[in-house]
């Protein structure tokens, strides 16, 4: 039970340890989403502010009215030199450039078919629109996204559009530059679906719309939020953080890889478990080694105790605990006033049975007699002990004299019949003389008195011939 619940609270602390990594690692993604968000929110705000001061420029005639190179300067203030921009751009009604702040010539080009313009002509109050991404036609098919604004005439016709054109570089070193482990990903999503960017880069997955995967309907679900899930565009399975930017049509997700989160403490779990486990069967294979020696040493100590009380030849109790015995039964007897009977067994002629059949012979005898004496009393309370030599005592609480003699009879003739042969006795086998006492001891008298008694009918047993019982 020890061992269970030392790794009960190991298992415990380790699983507290994964929830810690788990949180931990949402904290960090939080951390991580809250830079990107502010720095992508952050620059955005600086396009769109270019991008608002092209179409007031446009909307006033004196600006409109200034030779190329001055409009120019005008319009785009060296916005156009800013990194990662890409082409800024005034498009008519048609789609066609008319101005072009990479050059004083506008450059050819015709851009009515992209989503962006038809967006903006088909939806007066669209105001600012984030494309979603596409190949560039002016810059070699470089991957870009286009922050755009309509541009009406004063009666509410559509007029054309400004674009700013941004790279998708930006994003991309934004992300490359932020630690998001092995399987560590990273996202920046339109809220139509689109993929933006993606960390790690694979340009087959931008522009990809990914508004039918499980992932994406949770990004939907909440402003912002964490959740475990499998990734469909790799199979990988990670914790994600998202969170939608609130004045921009983006969400901004990070993810790390599960196994990223839990690299270091399954190592440590490892390390702990196994020391755990094995300190645990240590302590249980110990437990059981000492179990084994308390035993051991129990039933030792309890076998001494019972050679300390018991006669090791014939089983029965010892001279020395007969005088215990026989001291509480005669306290118990004075207390409740009851009647108490003892009995004292010779053997006859036991020396002469010695001397003719040897020592092993008469311990062989001795211990014939102690089983016949063991057989012959019945009661738990009833007590038979070897008092020395070829003598026995039995102690019968709560006995009166007629059943004393009775099982001393018993015994007698049990001793008789077991006819063991005897050449020395008159009787020519192994017999028994005993003699019988009963008392109902007051408080004033001695167990001693008694003992004597005993033994004086025992000797009254012997003079009057022998193998018979006498009180």
């Amino acid at each position: 039970m020890i061992a269970i619940v030392m790794v009960g609270l190991c298992a415990v602390v380790l699983y507290q340890s994964r929830q810690d990594a788990l949180d931990h690692t949402r904290d960090t993604l939080r951390d991580i989403a809250l830079i990107a968000q502010r720095d992508i929110e952050r620059n955005l705000e600086l396009y769109a502010l270019s991008l608002q001061a092209v179409v007031d420029g446009m909307n006033d005639p004196e600006v409109l009215a200034l030779p190329p190179r001055l409009r120019h300067e005008v319009l785009f203030d060296r916005a156009a030199s800013a990194q990662y921009l890409g082409s800024i751009l005034v498009l008519d009604a048609a789609g066609n450039i008319v101005i072009d702040a990479g050059s004083d010539t506008p450059r050819l080009g015709n851009f009515a078919d992209r989503q962006y313009f038809i967006v903006q002509r088909d939806n007066p109050h669209v105001g600012l629109y984030i494309s979603d991404p596409y190949q560039s036609r002016l810059r070699g098919g470089s991957p870009s996204i286009a922050l755009t604004r309509r541009l009406s005439h004063p009666d509410g016709s559509f007029a054309g559009i400004v674009l700013l054109a941004v790279n998708l570089e930006y994003f991309h070193n934004l992300f490359a530059g932020l630690s998001l482990g092995l399987q560590g990903s990273m996202s920046l999503i339109s809220t139509d679906g689109a993929m933006i960017m993606r960390q790690p880069y694979d340009p087959h997955v931008i522009g990809r719309n990914i508004r039918k995967a499980s992932t994406f309907q949770r990004f939907m679900s909440a402003p912002e939020g964490s959740f475990s899930e499998t990734a469909s565009i790799d199979g990988t399975r990670r914790l994600y953080w998202f969170q939608n930017f609130p004045h921009a049509p983006l969400i901004i997700m990070v993810a790390a890889g599960e196994q990223d989160i839990y690299a270091a403490w399954r190592r440590r779990a490892l390390t702990i478990g196994s020391l755990m486990l094995t300190f645990g069967s240590a302590f249980i294979v110990l437990s059981m080694l000492l179990g084994v020696q308390l035993r051991r040493r129990m039933r030792a100590e309890s076998e001494l105790q019972l050679l300390a009380r018991t006669d090791g030849l014939t089983g029965l109790n010892n001279r020395r605990s007969l005088g215990e015995i026989l001291d509480q039964e005669w306290r118990r007897a004075k207390r409740t006033k009851s009647m108490m009977s003892l009995l004292f067994v010779d053997i006859d002629r036991f020396k002469a049975y010695n001397d003719t059949y040897g020592h092993q012979a008469g311990d062989d005898a001795l211990a014939a007699v102690a089983r016949c004496i063991a057989g012959n009393i019945r009661r738990p309370a009833d007590t038979a002990a070897r008092y020395g030599g070829e003598e026995f005592v039995v102690v019968l609480p709560d006995t009166p004299a007629d059943g004393a003699s009775e099982i001393a009879e018993k015994i007698r003739n049990a001793i008789c019949d077991c006819g063991i042969e005897h050449a020395g006795s008159e009787y020519g086998r192994v017999t028994a003389s005993i003699g019988v006492v009963s008392t109902q001891p007051q408080t004033d008298d001695d167990l001693t008195t008694a003992i004597r008694a005993a033994d004086e009918a025992l000797y009254k047993a012997k003079a009057t011939g022998r193998n018979r019982v006498a009180q």
